[in-house]
């Protein structure tokens, strides 16, 4: 039961139906879910060591907020990893799943709603992400987009990111299948500093946007 209540939870932060900073109940958790208290409990305390719930003075269990430190420290390490898988990628990837990325990239070119496009952004990226062939970095790397969750909004919202997403995405895929690691590898860093630097742009915009709400009030 916990182990489901714990699958249950990481999907709903990852889907953003928890967003940061939302308080939780173990009480409303286990009726929307239809287990008992217990391994709600078992799931929350989980849920904290990985840094995805925080515990708040008055608040009680809330979902986590990352700062902008955080932000930094989290960008740095998907470079390092999402380069490793890049370059594996461009080692063991099949025909077939060459394919699976050259699909993503083609609805993406089309699209226009931002949130479609952030999940077609995910798809691309798990596709190299299993193109890698490597449990732990696979691991690992689902680990990092967890707490990816964690951050507002999507940079598919700013309005230049979209072309400049689909510019990189299609780079990066002809590294990965002329087989060139070296260049795969490099060409995805590129691609996360480009995002950092988009995201950091959101969440200043959010910070603006949550400042101004707040300054509002009576």
């Amino acid at each position: 039961r916990a182990a489901q209540v714990l699958d249950a939870l990481r999907a709903a932060i990852r889907d953003g139906r928890h967003q940061p900073g939302q308080r939780m109940r173990e009480a409303e958790v286990a009726a929307e879910l239809g287990v008992s208290r217990t391994p709600v409990r078992e799931a929350f305390r989980q849920l904290q060591a990985d840094g995805l719930l925080t515990m708040e003075p008055w608040h009680g269990v809330v979902v986590a907020k990352l700062d902008q430190q955080q932000l930094v420290e989290l960008y740095a390490m998907r470079g390092v990893l999402e380069g490793a898988a890049a370059g594996l990628a461009a080692r063991h990837a099949a025909a077939s799943q060459i394919a699976a990325l050259s699909d993503a990239l083609d609805a993406s070119a089309s699209e226009t709603d931002a949130a479609r496009l952030a999940e077609l952004n995910r798809r691309f990226h798990q596709g190299i992400y299993a193109a890698a062939n490597n449990r732990y970095l696979l691991k690992a790397l689902h680990a990092l987009s967890d707490s990816m969750a964690l951050l507002p909004s999507t940079t598919y919202a700013l309005p230049d990111r979209p072309a400049t997403a689909l510019a990189e995405h299609l780079e990066l895929l002809a590294a990965i299948e002329s087989g060139d690691e070296s260049r795969a590898e490099q060409t995805a860093r590129h691609h996360i500093r480009e995002a950092e630097r988009a995201r950091l742009k959101v969440v200043l915009e959010w910070d603006r946007m949550k400042a101004e709400n707040e300054g509002g009030r009576p």
